[in-house]
């Protein structure tokens, strides 16, 4: 019984050590801005939303590599307070883009609707900082 006790608990204080050297791996890819937005991971990929007074980007990207964006399409919804304003993104190079008139400043909340083709949507909920 001694035995068992000792051995469960040599068994407890490794789990303890190892768990959070096993849990933090080897992540091949990171999700650190690369154009100045707001990395949120979807299942679609993951999206990097630029959010500015006059332009709204998502970048996507899978692992670290750009996603292909030919028939993607992506709506982003804002909201300032009670007040919510809304714009599709059409795909324009290496990202998808809407070009206008935005209220975005610090707090200001979005969602982002990202549907790439032949795949279901991806929502991705962010705030400008």
């Amino acid at each position: 019984m001694k035995n068992s006790l000792k051995f469960f608990a040599c068994l407890a204080i490794a789990a303890s050590v190892a768990g959070p050297v096993v849990a933090a791996g080897d992540h091949s890819h990171d999700h650190v801005p690369t154009n100045g937005g707001i990395v949120v991971e979807t299942k679609a990929g993951d999206l990097e939303i630029v959010a500015k007074p006059d332009l709204l980007q998502i970048f996507v990207s899978d692992h670290g590599k750009p996603v292909q964006l030919d028939g993607a399409k992506a709506n982003v919804t804002l909201l300032n307070g009670a007040e919510k304003s809304e714009a599709q993104l059409l795909p324009a190079g290496n990202k998808l883009e809407a070009k206008g008139s935005f209220k975005v400043a610090k707090g200001t909340k979005g969602i982002a609707v990202l549907t790439l083709a032949g795949k279901p949507p991806a929502t991705a909920r962010f705030e400008v900082k």
